[in-house]
């Protein structure tokens, strides 16, 4: 059994890192730089940079939206302690998917120490709808067709959380965060023949179902805003500011 250590070293320091492009490993190396000289305003600008991308890889592998927000949280707080590690072989935001994926992989590993799993229970409730973060919200949808697009995204998300754990990572992240394969692979850690097997699969497991309305509407499934996205930022500045890591 693997033990938190472990999986930060495993996050951190990855066999098989993705190249992050130029002017990007630029931007994520000035933000970094702030964020470890103890900068609020820098550890805000990670969080709301990739709060979606994280809840999104969390919600790949855990059953519940409340539960996914805890992971996200708890990422950023494994991260941000440990941010001198951080190398710039991968975008930031692949590098914190990892360690996300991570995370969530111990909340399963927990609850299956201390509950048996019934595998066919179902959600205990429908996700609750939010406001999209200002710069993904569709500008000009009348309120027919906004009513339309909640519904298909509704749909949608529940087709894929019917998927099995494993098919359902990869179609968030490749799918739905439009993550290449190789960055997939990265934040798995599996190969990258298993990702496009994996998202083939799942996509025709999808379409049985829902037809080519899915890939759509993909980009605008499992939102991650508004008070979430602000009581995640909120409460990990406190607890920065409590270890005496801001300035």
């Amino acid at each position: 059994m693997h033990t938190p250590e472990d999986l930060w070293q495993a996050a951190a320091h990855g066999a098989a890192p993705v190249d992050a492009p130029a002017a990007g490993r630029a931007e994520d190396a000035a933000l970094v730089a702030r964020a470890l000289g103890g900068e609020a305003r820098a550890f805000e600008a990670i969080m709301r940079r990739h709060n979606r991308l994280l809840f999104r890889a969390a919600r790949g592998v855990v059953h519940d939206d409340a539960e996914a927000q805890d992971v996200v949280q708890e990422t950023y707080l494994r991260a941000f302690t440990r941010l001198r590690d951080f190398r710039g072989e991968a975008a930031l935001g692949t590098w914190l998917a990892r360690i996300c994926v991570r995370a969530a992989q111990d909340v399963l590993r927990r609850r299956t120490r201390s509950v048996a799993i019934d595998a066919t229970q179902a959600p205990d409730q429908e996700p609750q709808p939010e406001h999209a973060m200002p710069y993904f919200a569709p500008s000009d949808d009348s309120p027919d067709q906004a009513l339309a697009r909640a519904q298909l995204r509704a749909l949608l998300e529940s087709a894929v959380q019917s998927l099995p754990p494993p098919y359902r990572s990869v179609f968030i992240l490749r799918a739905v965060q439009e993550m290449s394969v190789q960055e997939t692979a990265f934040c798995l850690d599996i190969s990258e023949e298993l990702v496009r097997t994996r998202y083939l699969r799942s996509r025709a497991m999808l379409r049985d179902a829902l037809g080519a309305r899915i890939e759509a509407c993909a980009e605008s499934a499992f939102p991650f805003a508004g008070a979430r996205c602000d009581q995640v930022v909120h409460q990990v500045l406190a607890e920065l500011r409590r270890r005496g890591l801001l300035a």
